[in-house]
């Protein structure tokens, strides 16, 4: 009890300059979104700059067929051939390893060139465009030095190359292939494209087997690969019937997010070929759907791949598409024969599509992409640079497992010449770190419970401390199939009538209060909770700002007023700790040396004006450190005077700051708990985002009670016990929970399976006043240990969780085992949160269960379901100066009878 006297007395000699300030939730959500919209805007601005001069130098640039230039290729620079001379396109590249991009090798003064596998990198079209893009090296530099902030920015050419700054070592496979292509990209596809509504219609007859089906097959994923989550899309199977890829999605589109698009996949690979090929049907059904359903309300298409259409399918166009031809048509000849071209073009010429002939696998990519240069006209013709943000990704340039999102913007040729042909020169952006944003919402202002998130217009999350995109396959963290379409609804789902995340999907302003069940400890252990919820918009952006303050918790601040002399001193001692981010020392290269501790010093000396420090951290912090100071002489004289009781081994402090006193009475070689509190022991230290567990379970505590945390060398509770051995129900209350992120095992693929409701049932618990199963199946199954044919998928799970009644003091029961029979006694220790267990040595009565059932229409409704979103602001679907002609065929094409009934002979002969 010495321990808070000397606390009390020091606090009660400085409570004269103590001031306590309520957090106003309101105040605090306006403040923390203007400072996310100025750092967005600085990024838009970057943007545009590369934007403009990209469009300039175009302007003034003449096509050179026989232009020879040297420029530097990411996969060659700095590499020799056998005499030791560089290889073309190489040539000596500096680069020095930078912290500031994930401390990778790169070049700060230069960007340089990366080009997929497939791509020519001496084509006539890639030197032009390299080289006229050449003017953005000073602009790339330039926004660099205005915003230091910035990470990668890049210019994506429709061509195929893609220029980065700063330069980088591209790595290409283990094949020796550069797969990235920047045109698959969502920051390219949703900057160059308006959202749209596509149906997929393919060729499945008896005709299309073997390679062809393999190329057709090919040629879906890469369109789906196309699609962002602002767009919509289905996909239909015809010979002489129409059959929907996946039954659920009969008559309806579903939202393009990643969940859905790998869905299609895993059931395109399932397709076999028979019959005979009617493309009537089909067509009339996928007109049908786009007639009915509301997608994205903007561009809609129908994408035909087949080796041949042999019907009179006129009569469609004229019932369904004619004469607006609202719905664009693009075709893909699949296989080496061109029997049936002229009328594959023709679909495609008559419905202001794109007519391509794909006759190997190689070819697709290519093809499939011209589709988003002819969607891209009517926005290129009217100069529409709209500014777009992607949904949160994982960074693959710098190879990281960090969320990031993108913000573009599409580059246009101005040359008069080609206006009506809508050219498309590419796209800039550059990438944002989601954790850098939401570091401008310090979690050390919400209190121990309290958190702030970001989701987009469709509802999905970019930050959220309940977000967990990774699970473990063996030894290596992979994302999640689905990382980046978690729904709000989905982490908080308290929520049941969606209120909150109606309100933020819309962009509105609010406060909204929900009694939650939250959980700690990785979904151990239950808290029942009051959150105060506050959410803006975030103006310029599909974005909107969310932040939950708890009732009780975080709601009051002490602020106090002392020197930079008293506190330093105070807390000049090896044992003490800057635990979060007081200064961003990484802007300014200068600034790297110094330690969060050095670097706050120094700003507050005044010797580094320049530094970006939080005051308000760094007066709470100084504070803090001034009334805590006599607890390290108390330690430490403990420990001289050999007072300390045995078994202790370390004896610690927190605060809100993120200050943390340690002592260790104990070396690393006998502490049993060796990882505590160690740098390693990342869920027990304070961080920029989250409380160490013991804090938040302690404040949860009744006051005046001690609260017991015992752990082991992994930093985790330790477990004894199994409800199983003895009826502890009167102890202990049941509290359902649920983890929509969850994965599982499954061996189907469809619907009914792939992201079951598994209702997990377990006898396994521990003994403490918050109690849950370990049976939290996204955290005990490991990938390595499943066969291979059972695969982990995620899934939504609900499981129970337990709550101790403090009001049960004493107990004792029988428990009957099969032919034996145990006795046990259970006792609560007084001021604790500990329960004393005795019982019988003998009569095992150990049980655990995982039983999961599964409900099979849990992943068709859940897909099918069309939640509230906010579409985007702009549609470019339409240009009366549209150039249609420009369809991949003859510039005026008619249905050939002739050749029409030619077609149908060959086919009547080939059956027979």
């Amino acid at each position: 009890m010495l321990f808070f006297v000397v606390t009390r007395t020091k606090l009660k000699d400085v409570e004269p300059i103590i001031k306590i300030v309520e957090v106003d939730g309101q105040d605090l959500v306006k403040d923390y979104s203007d400072e996310i919209e100025r750092m967005l805007g600085s990024k838009m601005k970057s943007v545009m700059r590369l934007a403009e001069s990209a469009e300039d130098s175009d302007l003034y640039h003449e096509f050179n067929a026989t232009l020879k230039f040297d420029y530097y290729n990411s996969m060659m620079i700095n590499t020799a051939d056998e005499d030791g001379n560089y290889v073309d396109l190489g040539g000596e590249f500096p680069l020095e390893e930078n912290e500031h991009f994930n401390k990778l090798p790169v070049n700060t003064q230069m960007s340089n060139i990366q080009v997929p596998t497939n791509v020519y990198n001496k084509d006539p079209n890639i030197l032009n465009a390299i080289y006229n893009t050449e003017a953005l090296n000073d602009v790339f530099i330039g926004n660099f030095q205005k915003d230091p902030t910035l990470t990668w920015q890049y210019f994506g050419s429709s061509t195929g190359f893609f220029r980065i700054y700063p330069g980088i070592k591209w790595t290409p496979d283990s094949n020796g292939v550069v797969a990235f292509d920047c045109r698959n990209r969502n920051w390219y596809i949703q900057a160059a494209t308006s959202p749209k509504d596509i149906i997929i219609m393919v060729d499945i007859s008896g005709s299309m087997k073997g390679l062809k089906m393999t190329i057709a097959k090919h040629t879906i994923n890469t369109i789906l690969d196309t699609l962002g989550e602002n767009d919509f899309v289905n996909v239909i199977a015809y010979t002489d019937y129409v059959r929907y890829v996946e039954p659920c999605f009969r008559g309806t589109l579903v939202q393009a997010d990643l969940d859905n698009r790998e869905h299609f996949k895993v059931l395109v690979e399932e397709l076999h070929v028979k019959g005979e090929a009617k493309i009537k049907n089909a067509m009339k059904e996928s007109f049908k759907i786009l007639n009915e359903v509301s997608g994205s309300m903007c561009n809609q298409a129908i994408m035909l791949i087949t080796d041949g259409a042999m019907e009179d399918f006129q009569s469609v166009f004229e019932e369904f598409n004619w004469p607006e031809r609202r719905v664009r048509v693009f075709t893909y000849l699949i296989g080496r024969e061109m029997t049936f071209a002229q009328n594959t073009k023709w679909i495609a010429c008559n419905n202001k599509g794109y007519y391509t002939h794909i006759s190997t696998l190689a070819d697709v990519q290519e093809n499939v992409m011209e589709y988003l240069h002819v969607l891209s006209r009517p926005m290129v013709i009217n100069h529409d640079h709209d500014i777009i943000w992607t949904e949160a990704y994982m960074d693959t340039v710098a190879q990281s497992l960090l969320l990031m999102t993108s913000v573009a913007m599409p580059v246009f040729s101005k040359k008069k010449e080609t206006l009506s042909h809508g050219i498309l020169l590419g796209v800039v952006g550059s990438d944002i770190p989601l954790m850098e944003v939401m570091k401008l919402a310090p979690r050390y202002m919400l209190g121990a419970h309290g958190y702030a998130f970001l989701i987009n217009n469709n509802g999905y999350i970019l930050s959220h401390p309940d977000l967990r995109p990774l699970y473990k396959d063996g030894k290596k963290l992979k994302p999640k199939p689905n990382y980046n379409s978690v729904d709000l609804s989905e982490v908080e789902w308290e929520d049941t009538d969606e209120l909150l995340r109606t309100a933020m999907v819309k962009g509105e302003t609010g406060t909204l209060s929900l009694n939650i069940r939250a959980s700690v400890d990785k979904g151990k252990r239950p808290l029942y909770l009051t959150n105060e919820y506050f959410y803006t918009n975030i103006d310029n952006t599909p974005f909107s700002f969310g932040m939950a303050l708890t009732k009780g918790h975080g709601k009051l601040m002490f602020m106090g007023n002392v020197s930079v002399e008293e506190g330093e001193v105070s807390h000049n001692c090896p044992q003490s700790g800057f635990l979060r981010t007081y200064c961003e020392t990484d802007i300014d290269p200068a600034h790297r040396k110094y330690s969060q501790l050095q670097a706050a010093i120094r700003y507050l000396l005044g010797k580094e004006p320049d530094l970006e420090c939080d005051e308000v951290l760094l007066s709470q912090t100084l504070f803090d450190a001034v009334v805590t100071a006599p607890l390290e002489a108390y330690w430490n004289t403990l420990m001289l005077n050999d007072r300390v009781e045995p078994g202790v081994e370390t004896a610690f402090l927190g605060t809100r700051s993120g200050l943390m006193r340690v002592v260790r009475y104990a070396g690393v070689e006998t502490r049993v708990a060796k990882k505590f509190l160690t740098p390693a022991d990342k869920d027990n230290l304070f961080t920029i985002d989250h409380f160490p567990l013991w804090y938040r379970l302690a404040v949860e505590n009744t006051p005046g009670k001690f609260y017991y945390y015992p752990v082991n060398d992994k930093g985790l509770i330790e477990h004894a016990f199994f409800l199983s051995q003895f009826k502890l129900s009167f102890l202990f209350s049941r509290v359902s929970l649920f983890d929509y992120q969850a994965m599982c095992k499954t061996g189907h693929h469809h619907a009914s399976s792939a992201r079951p409701l598994c209702f997990c049932v377990s006898v396994r618990f521990l003994l403490d006043f918050n109690l849950c199963g370990l049976w939290h199946s996204d955290y005990f199954v490991d990938a390595h240990k499943q066969k291979k044919l059972d695969a982990l998928q995620p899934c939504d799970t609900a499981y129970p969780g337990f709550m101790y009644d403090p009001s049960v003091r004493e107990a004792n029961s029988l428990n009957k085992c099969g032919r034996c029979q145990k006795m046990f006694v259970v006792q609560q220790i007084p001021d604790s949160n500990l329960v004393l267990v005795v019982t019988q040595a003998y009569c095992d009565c150990s049980l655990f269960l995982n039983i999961c059932e599964h409900n099979a229409t849990v992943k068709c409704n859940r897909m099918r379901s069309q939640k509230v979103r906010r579409r985007p602001q702009s549609c470019h679907a339409y240009h009366p100066k549209e150039n249609a002609k420009d369809c991949g065929g003859a510039a005026a094409i008619s249905l050939s009878l002739s050749l029409f009934s030619a077609s149908l002979l060959i086919s009547l002969v080939a059956e027979f």
